[in-house]
This record gives C-alpha cells, sequence and structure tokens, in this order.
C-alpha cells in the first residue's frame, strides 16, 4: 500500500567533498557537509597520512561544485605522503574504491592493546542510548551515525553522514582532536575489514555494531586485538573476538 503524507521527509544533504593534502587532492568523496573538520582529521588518521600532531592547518573552502578540505601537513608528513600516494574517487558506501593494490587494501590493522572492560549491561544501555545522539537520522532516516562511549560518562562524541565510512571517520577525527582516553566505537552499521581498520588506527580497543560483521572484519580484528561486538541491540548482542574485555557476556559468537 502507498503512503501518502502531508509532507516529504527531510533529506540529508549530500555533497562532493574533496581531500587535498599539501595542494594535490588524495580523494573526493560524498559526504554530508557537516564536521569537515572532523573528517579532515579522520581520513589522515585512518588512511595512514597523517597524524594529529601532524597536521599544520585544515580549511574548509566552497565551490559550485563542491567543498574543497584544503589540508596542510608537516614535510615529513608530506614526504610519506608523496610516497604512497594514491587517487580515489568513490561512491558513498566505498570504502575501497580507487585502492591501487591488493596489498592496500588488505593491509595489516594498527594493534590495538588498550585495557577498556565493559560490562554487558554497559553495552545494552550504550546501544540504547545511541538513537538520542542521531538527529540527522532522526530527522531523514538515510544516514548512518557513529559514537564513542567512555567508562563513568557513556557516549561523548558522535557523528552522522550519508556515507558509514565518512561517519566513522569524522568520528574518529573529533576524538584524536579532543584527546580523548580509552573508550569504545559504536556504529549503526555492519563491519567491513576498513571499519576494522579504521577504529585499530584510533586504538579504541572495542568495536560495538548494530549490524552483522563480514568473515574478513572478523579475521581482521582478532589480529588485531580488537573486541568485535555485532548484532548490538537492547536485548543482546554477539561478541566475536577478544571476548576477555565483555563481562558476563550476552552470547560469543
Amino acid at each position: 500500500m502507498a503512503r501518502v503524507g502531508a509532507k516529504p521527509r527531510t533529506c540529508p544533504d549530500e555533497v562532493a567533498v574533496a581531500l587535498t593534502f599539501n595542494g594535490t587532492t588524495q580523494a573526493v568523496m560524498m559526504a554530508t557537509p557537516a564536521d569537515l573538520e572532523d573528517f579532515a582529521y579522520g581520513f589522515a588518521l585512518t588512511e595512514g597520512t597523517a597524524r594529529p600532531h601532524d597536521i599544520e592547518s585544515v580549511t574548509v573552502v566552497e565551490t559550485p561544485l563542491g567543498v574543497d578540505l584544503q589540508v596542510w601537513t608537516t614535510d615529513a608528513a608530506a614526504e610519506r605522503l608523496a610516497a604512497r600516494r594514491r587517487s580515489m574517487l568513490g561512491p558513498v558506501g566505498c570504502g575501497l574504491c580507487g585502492i591501487d593494490s591488493l596489498e592496500q587494501a588488505m593491509r595489516e590493522p594498527m594493534a590495538v592493546t588498550g585495557r577498556l572492560v565493559m560490562t554487558a549491561e554497559e553495552v545494552r544501555q550504550a546501544m540504547v542510548d545511541l538513537p538520542g545522539h542521531q538527529p540527522l537520522h532522526d530527522a531523514t532516516r538515510a544516514v548512518h551515525g557513529a559514537a564513542f562511549w567512555q567508562p563513568g560518562k557513556g557516549i561523548v562524541l558522535a557523528r552522522e553522514d550519508v556515507g558509514r565510512h565518512n561517519a566513522l571517520d569524522k568520528l574518529i577525527g573529533a576524538v584524536a582532536r579532543a584527546s580523548l582516553g580509552p573508550g569504545a566505537v559504536l556504529i549503526t552499521s555492519r563491519v567491513s575489514i576498513d571499519m576494522v581498520q579504521k577504529c585499530a588506527a584510533l586504538g579504541a580497543p572495542v568495536l560495538v555494531a548494530v549490524s552483522a560483521p563480514t568473515a574478513a572484519a572478523v579475521d581482521m580484528a582478532a589480529r588485531a586485538g580488537l573486541t568485535l561486538v555485532a548484532g548490538a541491540r537492547p536485548d543482546g548482542f554477539d561478541v566475536y573476538t577478544h571476548a576477555e574485555r565483555i563481562k558476563d557476556k550476552t552470547h560469543v559468537a
């Protein structure tokens, strides 16, 4: 049956965002034009381009065709970037578009060594609280969310975007810029290997996802030392890797 409403639902903005490092465009992503400085910092960190202390400035330049995020780094970071330059043009939801080798796509993640421990009740409550940090999703039903949870504080940061990878990069950039301590990453999407790689780059010991992981993501999380919790709902969840960080587990996959 067709649904007839008084007015159409609000649609999220989606624009082309160029990530330009030291005058050279490294990637063009379709993204929600919000929290773009966080996006630049997070993308640089998760791609191995630069760490927060390597970034000297970020300028958001609006153009008729989209947004140019102009990032300037230290000379040392610029040299590293030149050594591994890649060209990437990716549609929404594509985290590996333009990678020019299998080695880059399947690169080993950073080792995660954090001692964070969550109880089953903390995981449950985090997922109960997560929708309250997704105002754009409430308005549009068309964006992904990523949030950062800390012991004794709950969710301290959240970011949204039309792309699940972008939402996570924005969150990671915000966390890195704020120099927050240990915490868990919460995401509203499925878990693929690139989501694991991004969380490992941040150093977050625990990743909790609403949806399911791929087999490759589970294998990579296990190798990285990352605790992967998926299928997380208020009534339960599955722990796929490094279950020692979750007390009173609901189910170990």
